[in-house]
């Protein structure tokens, strides 16, 4: 009313009846305002020459002043949001618009034309939003709303003021009203919806019952739900609905009311409660639509397939009948699906002759024929199933496509009044999140820059770019990781070739692969990529290379958790990709392939997802499992290059604990893949144990002596193999001939050395100091630590302990030119000189410079 009150000066602001309680508490508590609202005793109806209504057009809520209506020179101009109705009054100008608030259209009229409002005014118009709107919360809530709601806190709205009207506690009487709604609600349901009632009688006036309303639909989380209230002389009807199969503002316009077809009310007079609940059961029975269902959209009979078939078998029926997928039945059962691309891709790695059983996928939903449909929409689009297996007592009677789906949305878009705009404005499956505000918090500012400005680099090339992979997947896991990876939509070697020369760096490429690296003088780098596609000319093979889309780029990737993606690009920064249902994955912490011939592609994704199941506490699901064995008994890891096997199974010992991981290999039996004797028993997950123990502590120590930590745990992994065996599996790993003999000579230089210190000990000799240091010294640190954990002897740990802590670093003071000066001729007896000064000093015999020289001089005599 107050802007409608600056769109006509001259107008008298006037309540038809009671406002709202929030209104009435803003007006009798504000010293701020002083507002001129008339009461209707003090209108002289017969003088008034033009009504302008606001949030209304029904005579039935004008009160005394549709006894004007009659008056022939009267003009009327309307301004509301509500639906029509066929007790809708007419004016000579109408402005009538599907928003959340009248109050939203009026400030676009008053924006249009120039006319400026106070904050006390912004004040009080933020309130009618908020009322109509339920404070931006209603489904009606259209985005003018919350336009509107900026541009009034752009001139000086009060939030305060706002939240202290708006927060006003139950006075008594709800309290009590609110107390007999709850205890009267009664669900009942009209073709499959849903719908409570609750009743009350009150002697009485109580206002808002509308809050009273909200607060129950809140508070028993209702999707429809009515209020009949008698109060004196009156029946009050509300009604709130989150569902299309119920339009309350239809439903309220059989009483003489109206609203919208989530929120409408009606005031019934001449009637009782009895009376007025029993009408409302009749039109509810009349006038909730019937809730579709999967027997809506579902077709029959459906295409079948045998487990114990062949993908060729297969091929040909997908063919034959233009079909995509096929539910595989076993005893009339659905035991699985498979799809026309899984066929394909298998045929072309010469697997036709393959069972169905062995590549359906096992995992999938299925609904029964009365379903509701918006469920099987979210099957559907919402979780890349492609297919709906429609059953009823475990019997297949149809199944729902997603071309069903699209079919049947179609035929409501073209039933809709408002036809494609409407459809349109309702997206059906969200995927994209904004993390800009995220990734603020998460990453130092150098990150932060460096991701804007590898988009801004893409804007300028006219390309898209995309961080990708772990990096994406570490954000939603909160586990720090600033290893970059960036994938871009066109040329990636052009694109760091342009970022080189913006910035300071310098860059590697590799042109057969469309790749570079972006390497920074801080020692950071971050690899680029070409969106690319990875063509498998057989199984296990690598892969052929071609450009794709970035949905293409991300489907070859091995885990759905790392098919995420965020776009860089200033328009879009920050907002994550998710084709493949990763965010899903990582909230219910599975490890899933993205299709079923993952591992017949790259095999090395078995011994992948082990390692990310393990490092982040998922499971791997069934479906997955069920692939990995079948890759297993097929033989498919035999067909890996050893080089390629020996990568993955660095990596997985590089992990912070392995033993868990290797726990999981033996639950697949790939220790037996690696060689026919490699035993992983309790024996060795104790040396696994022993390991992780001593290398803490070796950390602990603070030496910053570099060590390979696989190295130390590969040892603990083939300590059950004889020295045949080990070099069996180097062979086997591709070892190239220098870490061959690096790995075999450490570890049987360990045992070695094992034994010497057990001989010792075995014999209750006390070895000097030097004798330690001459046993260990010629060792790798790797081997050091190996034989730490893998005794069980204290004194051999301790002497262990006392060559990395007092030993290692030990040097004699005097030097070669030092015992030139003294006489002793240059060549092997400066050697030996010196080695028996490191052993004196090793013992303690020396400790000062003097002592050395005199050391020496006692050996030459």
């Amino acid at each position: 009313m107050l802007a409608a009150k600056k769109l006509y000066p001259g107008a008298i602001l006037v309540f038809p009846g009671s406002q709202e309680r929030s209104l009435r508490e803003f007006f009798i508590h504000s010293t701020l305002y002083a507002f001129e609202v008339e009461r209707i005793k003090n209108i002289d109806l017969q003088k008034v020459k033009r009504l302008i209504l606001v949030d209304t057009r029904q005579i039935s809520r004008i009160g005394k002043f549709s006894e004007v209506l009659s008056h022939p020179e009267l003009d009327i101009h309307i301004y509301d949001h509500h639906p029509s109705s066929p007790e809708d009054l007419h004016g000579s100008l109408e402005v009538i618009s599907e928003v959340g608030a009248t109050t939203t259209l009026l400030l676009d009229i008053l924006q249009k034309r120039g006319v400026e409002i106070t904050p006390d005014e912004a004040t009080v118009m933020m309130l009618g939003i908020y009322e109509d709107t339920g404070n931006l919360t209603f489904p009606s809530t259209k985005e003018e709303d919350f336009k509107a709601a900026g541009y009034l806190v752009r001139k000086g709205a009060n939030l305060s003021v706002l939240s202290n009207v708006i927060t006003k506690e139950l006075t008594a009487e709800q309290i009590f009203l609110l107390n007999d709604l709850i205890q009267s609600a009664t669900r009942y349901s009209f073709h499959g919806t849903d719908v409570v009632i609750a009743q009350a009688s009150v002697d009485r006036y109580v206002g808002d019952i509308a809050i009273l309303v909200h607060k129950l639909k809140d508070m028993e989380n209702l999707d429809v739900l009515f209020v009949l209230v008698r109060m004196e002389d009156r029946i009050y009807l509300i009604g709130r609905s989150r569902l299309e199969e119920v339009n309350v503002s239809e439903i309220a316009s059989e009483f003489g009311g109206g609203g919208h077809p989530t929120a409408a009310s009606a005031t019934v007079k001449g009637m009782a409660l009895v009376e007025a609940h029993e009408r409302l059961i009749k039109t509810l029975t009349e006038m909730v639509r019937p809730k579709k269902v999967a027997r809506d959209a579902m077709v029959y009979p459906v295409k079948t397939i045998e487990p114990e078939r062949t993908l060729e078998e297969a091929g040909e029926i997908l063919t034959r009948y233009n079909l995509n997928i096929l539910p595989v039945l076993k005893n009339e059962k659905v035991i699985g699906l498979i799809s026309k691309q899984v066929v394909e891709k298998a045929e072309y790695h010469g697997l036709k002759s393959s069972l169905v059983k062995e590549y359906m996928t096992t995992e999938f939903s299925v609904a029964s024929p009365d379903t509701p449909f918006s469920r099987v929409q979210a099957l559907i689009i919402g979780q890349n199933q492609s297919l709906l297996p429609i059953v009823e007592k475990d019997q297949l009677v149809g199944s729902v496509s997603v071309g069903d789906v699209m079919r049947t949305l179609q035929e409501e878009m073209m039933k809709s009044e408002k036809g494609v705009l409407a459809f349109e404005s309702q997206p059906l499956y969200a995927r994209k999140k904004m993390l800009s505000k995220f990734m603020k918090e998460r990453f130092p500012g150098r990150i932060q820059d460096l991701l804007m400005e590898f988009g801004n680099v893409g804007d300028a090339l006219g390309v898209s770019v995309y961080a990708v992979g772990g990096f994406v997947r570490d954000i939603l896991l909160r586990v720090e990781n600033f290893d970059v990876d960036i994938v871009v939509e066109g040329d990636g070697i052009r694109f760091a070739e342009e970022f080189e020369k913006k910035f300071p760096c310098r860059i590697r490429t590799h042109k057969k692969f469309g790749t570079a690296i972006i390497l920074f003088p801080d020692g950071l780098k971050v690899d680029v990529a070409t969106a690319r596609w990875e063509v498998y000319d057989s199984p296990a093979a690598l892969p052929t290379v071609e450009s794709a889309s970035i949905k293409m780029d991300l489907y070859r990737r091995d885990f759905t958790i790392n098919t995420l993606a965020i776009q860089l690009n200033p328009r879009a920064f920050g907002e994550l990709i998710d084709f493949f249902g990763g965010v899903k994955d990582i909230k219910e912490k599975v490890i899933r392939v993205l299709h079923n011939l993952s591992f017949v592609e790259d095999p090395t994704r078995v011994f992948r997802a082990i390692r990310f199941e393990q490092r982040f506490g998922f499971q791997i699901g069934k479906h997955t499992q069920h692939l990995m064995k079948n890759a297993l008994k097929v033989g498919f890891l035999e067909r890996l290059s050893g080089g390629r096997v020996f990568s993955e199974l660095i990596l997985l010992l590089q992990e912070e604990t392995p033993l868990p991981a290797l726990r999981r290999m033996r639950d697949f039996n790939l220790f037996h893949f690696l060689h026919p004797t490699l035993k992983f028993d309790g024996q060795a997950e104790l040396l696994f144990e022993q390991i992780h123990h001593v290398i803490a502590w070796f950390d602990l120590l603070f030496l910053e002596q570099r060590y390979e930590r696989w190295l130390i745990y590969f040892y603990g992994l083939i300590d059950s193999l004889k020295e045949e065996g080990m070099a069996e599996l180097c062979e086997r790993l591709a070892m190239n001939e220098k870490l061959k003999k690096r790995v075999l000579e450490g570890k049987l230089q360990a045992d070695q050395s094992l034994l010497q210190i057990f001989s010792w000990i075995n014999t209750d000799r006390n070895p000097k100091r030097s004798e330690i240091y001459d046993v260990l010294d010629p060792l790798s640190t790797e081997s050091k630590l190996f034989m730490m954990a893998k005794t069980t002897q204290v004194v051999t740990r301790r002497y262990i302990s006392l060559y990395f802590t007092q030993l290692k670093d030990t040097k004699p003071l005097l030097r070669g030119t030092d015992l030139i000066q003294m006489g002793i001729k240059p060549g092997p007896s400066i050697k030996k000189a010196l080695t028996g000064l490191l052993k004196a000093r090793l013992d303690e015999q020396v400790i000062t410079r003097q002592d050395e020289a005199e050391y020496i001089s006692k050996a030459q005599g």
